[in-house]
């Protein structure tokens, strides 16, 4: 009987132990903010790595097929650490880019030599830039640790790209939206931040670019 009761009590012990654990890996709820950026560089890195498959297939400059290349490794890399963290979290994460990522990825498929490259840059320069302010939100933003370190792993990859895409468009003569001077996009853009909305690379509407460029883009209609 006393053995019994021996392990009973230890049951019952190990079971305090436990009750803390479970309740404490139960209390981890990411915000919305949190959830929402997981989603969104999710969504980022599904439709960067078919824009560099794209981009390998059929760009006509060279440097288009190299960049492509890179971006298409360095966000299947980032993804890993995306998912990972999502399973993490319980957070569920979409199948397929946003419905403007697909238009622009419908565009690209539509369009061939130059009129491709010169597609595929200036829907790189929107993305990165949407993803960016998306990471440094995040940053600034952020409440659950393990999320506002992704953003800050992934920004300085973002910028790099970036920074290639403005030396390429100013090779082919491609506008480049205007920087601040001190290299982060300007307070009251139009797009907006990834606290409200999912960034979508290749959307239409012109953002200042955190960059070290100063050629300011001309006015769209």
């Amino acid at each position: 009987m006393l053995g019994i009761k021996r392990l009973g009590l230890l049951a019952a012990l190990v079971l305090v132990g436990i009750a803390p654990a479970a309740a404490a890996q139960a209390a981890v709820q990411p915000s919305q903010q949190d959830t929402q950026y997981v989603q969104a560089i999710h969504q980022v890195n599904l439709f960067e790595i078919t824009a560099g498959e794209l981009a390998q297939e059929k760009g006509q400059n060279e440097q288009v097929k190299n960049l492509g290349e890179m971006f298409k490794t360095d966000h299947t890399q980032l993804d890993e650490s995306v998912q990972d963290l999502a399973d993490q979290l319980n957070v569920d994460l979409p199948d397929e880019p946003t419905a403007d990522q697909q238009q622009v990825i419908d565009q690209l498929n539509n369009a061939d030599g130059e009129e491709f490259d010169r597609l595929w840059v200036t829907s790189q320069l929107t993305g990165h830039v949407q993803a960016i302010q998306a990471s440094q939100t995040e940053i600034s933003q952020g409440s659950e640790q393990t999320v506002v370190q992704l953003a800050q792993t992934a920004l300085p990859t973002l910028q790099a790209h970036y920074d290639e895409l403005v030396k390429l468009a100013e090779q082919l003569g491609i506008p480049v939206p205007q920087a601040t001077g001190t290299g982060t996009p300007s307070p009251g853009g139009t797009t907006p931040g990834p606290g409200t909305e999912t960034p979508a690379p290749g959307g239409t509407t012109e953002s200042p670019a955190p960059g070290n460029t100063e050629t300011p883009a001309p006015g769209e209609s």
